[in-house]
């Protein structure tokens, strides 16, 4: 280690989890010092999740010392808590590659290592993979032990750890859920859970009585035991206690301080001789814990940049152009100063889609509704049935875990549900979990649904007056993360003619580049290049994959030799529309040369976004080659004759 790291010398005889196994309790306390001064060393020169990492070390390494994995599969719901877990499975000597092109996963991930059992990046599927996990045990696959699945309680908010809860307890198996109560997510949480788990800390005295009523029953004489239970029952009927995770069938163990490193072992020993069934522990944490910035930082730091130990400042890059999501947010604040029936829905991520500004200037017109996509869009349906304007952010990729709304509650009923998708595209360090490349093709195949790409931030702007203006069906309007590109802003945007696009630079008739998307200052340097070349090429930019903008793109057909699509999403979207629509014209009869450039047919691993495009060959210099090879096949020049 070079001299500015941190001395850690328990923590350097720890090669995996075995060697834990071998230590005593107060070597065990050390080596969670150790880890965490180590997980904030590492952090400060990678940036990434570390408060949530921070609240789980002691957690971390008593479940590793306790139970034998990776035999015994252990869980992280959502996989951001994971770095200290990384370290400690015989990955630390790569724990600075965390999040960069090459190295290792911001989340667990089962190609990495045995000890990530099951990968994970969205939240609320530990205890159902667990469940997984423990039924195949119980089926007889030998190399599967227990299973434990930690669970944020911001991960208690979504509908599938409830639906997990419920069958886990009906089944009967043996599954340990433990349940890290830190009292927040990313933002503050929301809802009836939390405010039940906050109850659950204040009756702790009633919980020691009821478990001291337990022992206490165990050694009265058999013709007492009866009424003495029955008379238990009573008593915990009338506390707040944890009758619902008991009702659900689990054996529910009290609040316990998650960082307190006895208690962490003595429990977690006892669960694994003693457990039968299904367990839930209860342990709380603190966000962020033993490191002062982060401790008092609003979010924890959830997510950081680069950081200076010392002081927790981050290193962040002058911006040369406000954000994409900053842009949407300032913009939809605009639009709902004039119209008070504009409301905004976001779910768990009110900082991450600019929905904070507008909570901040509407505090009663702005939603938040926990880790709960599914519930989101069902909820704004009911606003958009009853005469408001609802606008749904949701980051592309978690869009995906509220399809089956946006089909039956939204689509079918033809409600006008304004989708503001962010993160569209790809995202960089956090890889392909949170990578925005299906909403085109899963959204533009719904009839009468409106869907659009934003080329630039006042493309953006415009797109959300368009469907402010948008009353009668659903709309979406998509556009990146980062920052815009430096385009001069309107003040108020105008809405677009619907399903219309627009010829950004004129060629000659040789190639016509149609984007879709953010990927246009890509295609107008592409064509910047082939200039140079000799080669004319027509820029367009469609605007909209929903309704296609026919007449623009048999225009474009009819005065090329070729025309190319781009788009920053899968194979299925805006290329195969303008496809179908090309030959249903006939327009392939005649030999017309038509390229689609989309996503690889692959998951795209974690690299700076400039260097995942490349990847994609998605850049303009891709671009360029593309209509390259496509003119070097014949200039098609007696079609033109």
């Amino acid at each position: 280690m070079s001299q500015d790291r941190p001395e850690t010398p328990l923590l350097d005889r720890v090669h995996g989890p075995a060697d834990l196994r071998a230590m005593s309790n107060a070597e065990l306390r050390q080596v969670a010092d150790e880890l965490r001064t180590e997980t904030i060393s590492a952090v400060s020169e990678t940036g990434g999740h570390l408060g949530a990492g921070l609240g789980v070390v002691e957690l971390t390494v008593a479940i590793h010392a306790v139970f034998n994995t990776p035999k015994d599969k252990l869980i992280w719901d959502v996989g951001h808590q994971c770095y200290p877990h990384k370290i400690l499975t015989g990955r630390r000597d790569r724990i600075r590659t965390l999040r960069k092109g090459g190295g290792l996963s911001g989340f667990t991930k089962r190609s990495e290592s045995p000890f990530d059992p099951f990968g994970a990046a969205h939240s609320s599927t530990s205890i159902s993979a667990g469940l997984g996990f423990a039924t195949a045990r119980d089926l007889g696959c030998e190399d599967v032990g227990d299973c434990i699945a930690v669970i944020g309680d911001g991960a208690m908010s979504a509908g599938m750890a409830y639906e997990a809860l419920n069958n886990a307890g009906q089944m009967g198996r043996r599954l340990i859920v433990i349940l890290n109560d830190n009292k927040m997510s990313i933002a503050p949480p929301v809802g009836g859970m939390s405010k039940y788990l906050a109850r659950l800390h204040a009756g702790e005295p009633f919980h020691e009585l009821i478990h001291a009523a337990k022992d206490a029953v165990s050694h009265l004489p058999r013709p007492f035991q009866e009424g003495a239970k029955r008379a238990r029952d009573v008593v915990r009927a009338a506390t707040s206690g944890a009758t619902m995770f008991e009702e659900l069938g689990f054996s529910y163990i009290p609040p316990i301080d998650g960082h307190d490193m006895e208690q962490l072992l003595s429990i977690l020993r006892a669960v694994k001789s003693r457990a039968h069934g299904p367990v839930l522990i209860h342990a709380l944490t603190t966000k962020g814990k033993g490191y002062a910035p982060a401790e008092k930082a609003d979010d924890r730091y959830h997510g950081v940049g680069k950081f200076d130990v010392v002081t927790g400042a981050q290193q962040k890059k002058p911006s040369n152009a406000p954000s994409y999501t900053k842009i949407f947010a300032q913009s939809l604040v605009r639009e709902a100063e004039a119209d008070d029936k504009i409301v905004a829905v976001t779910a768990a991520m009110p900082d991450g889609t600019g929905l904070n500004l507008f909570g901040e200037r509407f505090p009663g017109r702005c939603f938040d509704v926990g880790i709960a996509e599914q519930h989101a869009v069902t909820f704004a349906a009911g606003m958009a049935a009853a005469g408001m304007k609802p606008f749904c952010a949701i980051y592309s990729t978690f869009l995906q875990r509220g399809y089956d709304q946006v089909v039956h509650d939204v689509a079918i009923q033809r409600l006008p549900v304004r989708f503001a998708i962010d993160r569209a595209g790809l995202v960089g360090a956090d890889g392909a979990t949170h990578a925005g490349s299906f909403d085109v093709a899963y959204l533009a195949n719904l009839p009468d649904f409106v869907v659009m790409a934003a080329a630039d931030e006042a493309e953006l702007r415009h797109m959300v007056a368009t469907a402010v203006s948008i009353d009668d069906r659903p709309s979406a309007f998509r556009y990146p993360r980062g920052e815009g590109t430096g385009v001069e802003l309107p003040e108020k945007g105008t809405p677009l003619e619907i399903g219309r696009g627009r010829i950004v630079r004129e060629g000659n008739g040789s190639v016509a580049l149609l984007s879709f998307g953010a990927r246009l200052s890509e295609c107008l340097l592409a064509a910047e290049a082939l200039a140079a070349r000799g080669i004319s090429a027509t820029v367009a930019d469609a605007r909209f994959a929903k309704p296609l903008d026919r007449d623009l793109i048999l225009d474009l057909a009819a005065r090329h030799e070729a025309l190319i699509t781009i788009e920053e999403g899968a194979i299925g979207g805006f290329g195969s529309h303008v496809s179908q629509l090309l030959s249903e014209e006939g327009v392939f009869d005649g030999g017309f040369r038509f390229r689609s450039m989309v996503f690889p047919d692959t998951f795209l691993d974690q690299d700076t976004p400039d260097a995942m495009y490349r990847s994609a060959a998605m850049s303009a210099a891709d671009i360029e080659a593309r209509v390259l090879k496509v003119m070097n096949l014949g200039l098609l020049s007696a079609r033109r004759a």
